[in-house]
């Protein structure tokens, strides 16, 4: 389109992908859990501003939608979708004459972060895209934007709708491409403008290479996880010849990385940066929103390594904040995790002294309201369309239902991975038709092969083709091997394809039920503090480790039916709690000499743990 770059590939809406095997049964757990039911009993939801009530009237709302619409939609949830229309019509029946939609009062609409606004726009692209209702979305987003544009000229963005701008931009090419006027480009100029400038920050020497005690909007997990993604947009804009739609997020991911990485391919973050120790964390609403930021970069750029990138935070740092039923989560995360409980005295670096217990709103409500796009988004990144095809970008269950050159196709996957190593796709057209057929191959696979045919790991494989009518299949074996990761602190890990293992620790679960200003924690969306029954204090004592799969995986993320193990040897080494704490390992053991006899022990995927040691030491006699 005229004055806007076009990325590589494109999403499908929730209406065109149905969800399959453990992905479905992945996205029902979350539909019956937390992100299901926060409507019915949590008041920054029921009784929120957005719906006429006198609770929270930001961003928790615009949030929650944002997963559960197309959760109801890839479910066909009856009863869910028919509350995401009346929720949305509720919102939509309070816009302002002047196309203002946020609740807030016009005498402080220059006290109100339109961080809010830029967020409800992308939450009603996605409600258009999942409902097919274009034309009504497009005129309350086109008031909204008009309404916008007017605004920024007398109250300039601050505080986050300052660092997370380019959010805003997702909305507004969603209209532009349906009605493509000038004063919407202008407009994501006007945001650019007055935005935070990431590439200035990180081309420099950026300054948050050490863990600081402080409150910065530039060190925000957060505001980091969603600014990898700002050029993957702006540029569509800016379109310097040239120029990589993912190369500031390259440059970004590298050194967030290389100060702060985890082993998961994320980066720590309780609430901002915190270097590399185990023991530290990361925040939830990073974990989704780095997600969110990859899969744009794929869609954008091409490139396959953003779909390993997401595949290491979908199938490990995702699940593992949250709990196997769904009904509590997180808001820190830590690699080398052997407690879960409330301090006496603070381990983070802004975050509550409870902000790793699993609860309904530990530390802080965000995550609870925003951890529900995770799945669903995912779901949705798994085909895209091609400029001439379709590709299979994320390796999950499910089947594509689209139109391509005239004619309708499906393209289905079933597949056990990243658990198991095949990969079996039909395609279903009907009636003979060419188009390309790409399909992404892991990096970290050592070989694969497409119906005997050698494809190179880490890049996307292209079937170019004229598909016959009725159906046709492909096979596609990967094959795995167990690779040590170096960690700080001579520490090591253990990855198998896209999953990172962990020693699992056994623990007690202690339920605690209360209330506070009018918010109830009761079972099943109560708090639960979580300690170790058994030690943890281990280390590597051999570097022969092999898989194993397991045929009881019908939940895959569960610490007692893990799909698939590590079996090698570990010996008990002197470690230790941090001082005067319940529940927080120190970095390190006091020496790498193993205490016991190796004996053999199993490692089950981080992403199936609870309480976990991944991050250990090999072992001197």
């Amino acid at each position: 389109m005229k004055n806007l770059r076009s990325t590589k590939y494109t999403f499908l809406t929730a209406r065109e992908f149905k969800p399959g095997g453990w992905l479905k049964r992945q996205l029902r757990i979350e539909a019956e859990g937390l992100v299901g039911n926060l409507d019915k009993f949590w008041p920054s939801i029921r009784d929120s501003g957005w719906f006429g009530g006198a609770s929270e009237s930001w961003e928790r709302v615009p949030y929650w939608l944002d997963g559960f619409i197309p959760l109801a939609v890839l479910l066909e949830d009856e009863d869910m979708c028919a509350r995401a229309v009346r929720y949305i019509d509720q919102i939509i029946s309070h816009q302002e004459e002047d196309g203002w939609i946020c609740p807030c009062i016009p005498e402080k609409r220059g006290e109100y972060d339109v961080w809010a606004v830029l967020l409800i726009a992308k939450v009603l692209a996605v409600y258009a895209d999942s409902f097919g209702d274009e034309k009504r979305i497009c005129n309350v987003l086109y008031r909204i934007l008009q309404n916008l544009d007017k605004h920024l000229d007398k109250y300039p963005l601050f505080t986050w709708g300052e660092h997370r701008w380019f959010e805003g931009l997702i909305g507004i090419f969603w209209l532009y491409e349906r009605y493509p006027e000038e004063w919407l480009l202008e407009l994501a100029e006007k945001l650019h403008s007055q935005g935070k400038d990431y590439e200035k920050l990180f081309r420099g020497e950026w300054p948050y290479r050490r863990v600081y005690r402080n409150y910065n909007m530039e060190s925000h997990v957060v505001n980091l996880a969603m600014a990898l993604k700002w050029y993957a947009l702006y540029g569509r804009l800016d379109g310097r010849s040239g120029r990589n739609l993912d190369a500031e997020a390259t440059t970004m991911l590298n050194i967030l990385r290389e100060h702060h990485g985890m082993v998961h391919g994320h980066f720590t973050g309780d609430e901002h940066v915190s270097f590399k120790n185990a023991s530290q964390g990361t925040e939830l609403c990073g974990v989704v929103e780095a997600m969110y930021s990859e899969e744009w970069l794929l869609a954008a750029s091409g490139n396959p390594v953003w779909g390993d990138n997401l595949e290491l935070l979908a199938f490990n740092a995702l699940p593992a904040t949250i709990s196997p039923d769904m009904w509590s989560h997180q808001y820190d995360q830590q690699t080398n995790q052997v407690g879960c409980v409330t301090e006496a005295k603070q381990n983070w670096l802004t975050n509550n002294v409870d902000a790793n217990i699993f609860g309904l709103e530990p530390n802080y409500g965000c995550c609870t309201a925003n951890m529900g796009q995770g799945w669903p988004k995912l779901a949705l990144a798994s085909f895209m369309r091609g400029e001439n095809g379709i590709f299979s970008a994320v390796l999950v269950p499910g089947r594509a239902e689209l139109e391509i050159n005239g004619v309708q196709v499906i393209c289905e996957l079933k597949t056990g991975y990243p658990f198991r190593k095949e990969l079996n796709y039909t395609i279903t057209a009907s009636s003979a038709v060419e188009f390309d057929f790409d399909i992404r191959i892991p990096g970290f696979a050592v070989s694969a092969e497409i119906d005997g045919v050698s494809a190179l790991p880490g890049t996307i494989f292209r079937l170019h083709r004229t598909w016959n009518a009725g159906v046709t299949e492909i096979k596609v074996k990967l094959d795995f091997e167990v690779k040590w990761q170096a960690r700080p602190y001579s520490l090591w890990a253990l990855q198998w394809g896209s999953l990172i293992f962990s020693l699992p620790v056994a623990f007690v679960s202690s339920r605690n039920e209360w209330s506070r200003d009018g918010v109830e924690h009761k079972y099943p969306y109560c708090d639960y503090e979580i300690e170790a029954k058994e030690k943890w204090n281990y280390g590597f004592a051999g570097r022969e480790w092999r898989a194993v799969e397991i045929d009881d995986w019908s939940c895959p993320f569960h610490p007692e039916h893990p799909p698939v193990i590590l079996e090698g040897y570990l010996a008990e080494v002197d470690w230790r709690l941090k001082e005067d704490f319940r529940g927080i390992a120190r970095n390190a053991p006091e020496n790498h000499r193993r205490l016991t006899e190796p004996e053999l022990r199993h490692l089950i995927p981080y992403g199936s743990t609870v309480l976990r040691m991944t991050e250990m030491p090999m072992l001197e006699d």
